[in-house]
C-alpha cells in the first residue's frame, strides 16, 4: 500500500512540474511576442458599453498590431454618434499608428499596450491589457462610436488566417 501511495505522489509531483514548466514557457513566448510589437489580438467576447456580453467565437475578427500599421477588423455593438452613409459598419481600418507604446507591468502582471490611430473620419484609442499567459482585454475608444471592450487572446501573426 505504501508503494502505491508513493507512486501516486511521484506522478502528481511530475504533473505539477510539467504544468509549471509549460506555464513558464508560455509566459516566455508571450513576453517575446509582445516585445516584438508584432502580434494579433483575436476576440472571443465583446462587451459593448451598457450591453450584454456577446460571443464572437464564430465571428471572424482581429486587430493586427505592428509598429508601422495597425489593422482592425472588429465587429461593433453599441451606439454610433455619426456613421458614413453606406458604410460597412464595425471598427475597420488600416493605418499607421500615431502612438504605439508597450509597458511591462510590475510584478510580472503582464503588459499594457496603448496605440492611437487617426483615419479619415475618426480617431481610435486602443488599450490592450495582456496577461503573462496571453489572455487579453482590448478597449477601443472612438470619436464617432461609444466605447467597447473585447476579451480574447494574443497570438503570433503567422497563426492567423486572413479575414
Amino acid at each position: 500500500m505504501i508503494s502505491v501511495f508513493a507512486t501516486g505522489f511521484a506522478q502528481e509531483t511530475t504533473k505539477k512540474a510539467a504544468r509549471e514548466k509549460s506555464r513558464i514557457e508560455k509566459q516566455h513566448q508571450i513576453d517575446t511576442l509582445i516585445n516584438s510589437k508584432v502580434f494579433v489580438f483575436i476576440a472571443t467576447r465583446a462587451l459593448p458599453l451598457g450591453g450584454n456580453s456577446i460571443d464572437l467565437t464564430t465571428n471572424p475578427n482581429s486587430v493586427k498590431f505592428h509598429p508601422d500599421v495597425i489593422e482592425s477588423y472588429m465587429p461593433f455593438f453599441g451606439r454610433a454618434y455619426s456613421a458614413e452613409y453606406g458604410g460597412e459598419g464595425g471598427i475597420k481600418f488600416k493605418a499607421k499608428p500615431k502612438e504605439f507604446d508597450v509597458v511591462t507591468l510590475k510584478g510580472g502582471k503582464g503588459f499594457e499596450i496603448n496605440a492611437t490611430v487617426s483615419v479619415t473620419r475618426d480617431y481610435y484609442k486602443l488599450t490592450l491589457h495582456v496577461s503573462p499567459e496571453g489572455g487579453a482585454t482590448l478597449t477601443i475608444n472612438s470619436n464617432q462610436k461609444s466605447a467597447i471592450s473585447y476579451f480574447g487572446n494574443v497570438v503570433k501573426s503567422d497563426d492567423v488566417k486572413e479575414n
